[in-house]
């Protein structure tokens, strides 16, 4: 089954919390790849999103 994709405000809490428990060294080495993987696959998304969004607003403004 397919991953439900997130809304763009979820993946940036989600991309925050990450980032919380490296900061606060929460996070166990066997985990490390694993969340930093996460973290990329959810900046790409992000990133997706804005660059649709982007082009969205610029058709709508042209």
């Amino acid at each position: 089954m397919a991953k439900k994709e997130l809304a763009y405000a979820e993946a940036m809490a989600e991309i925050e919390k990450i980032l919380t428990r490296l900061r606060s060294e929460e996070m166990d080495v066997d985990s490390l790849a694993a969340e930093v993987k996460r973290a990329t696959e959810l900046i790409a998304s992000c990133k997706a999103r804005l660059r649709k969004a982007e082009a969205d607003v610029n058709k709508v403004l042209e």
